[in-house]
């Protein structure tokens, strides 16, 4: 399941990139979750999604996601190191960051993803260490 795992993540990222919030929720369990340091902190559920990809607007309309590498984890999780560049909606600032996403799956759908600004954290999370 790796590979279709790492394709997942994949297609989510370009969703998020594109605003395609059906594309997103396609490929995540009902009961997704998503743990952000970011916005709200915690979404849940499609209703929870719906609300991230609202305040991602809200707060920054030129966020784009940049893939650097996506590690599969076993059989069920993957690590995607990320690029991010974000532009407030108020300042216009560019504010670049990276991050590690630790994405879990169940029968092939992201049930949770945790968005770590920190990868050696993100890499612990999962048993790994850099």
């Amino acid at each position: 399941m790796s590979r279709e795992n790492v394709e997942v993540v994949e297609r989510v990222v370009a969703a998020v990139n594109g605003r395609d919030l059906k594309g997103y929720l396609a490929h995540c369990t009902d009961d997704v979750q998503l743990r952000t340091p970011a916005f709200g902190g915690v979404y849940d559920g499609a209703v929870g999604i719906t609300r991230f990809f609202a305040d991602l607007e809200d707060a920054a309309a030129d966020f784009h996601v940049t893939i650097e590498h996506l590690e599969p984890v076993g059989a069920d999780r993957v690590v995607a190191f990320m690029h991010l560049a974000v532009s407030g909606r108020t300042t216009g600032i560019e504010t670049p960051m990276d991050s590690a996403n630790v994405y879990e799956f169940v029968e092939g759908k992201i049930a949770r993803t945790r968005v770590f600004l920190d990868r050696a954290e993100a890499l612990k999370a999962v048993g790994l260490e850099e």
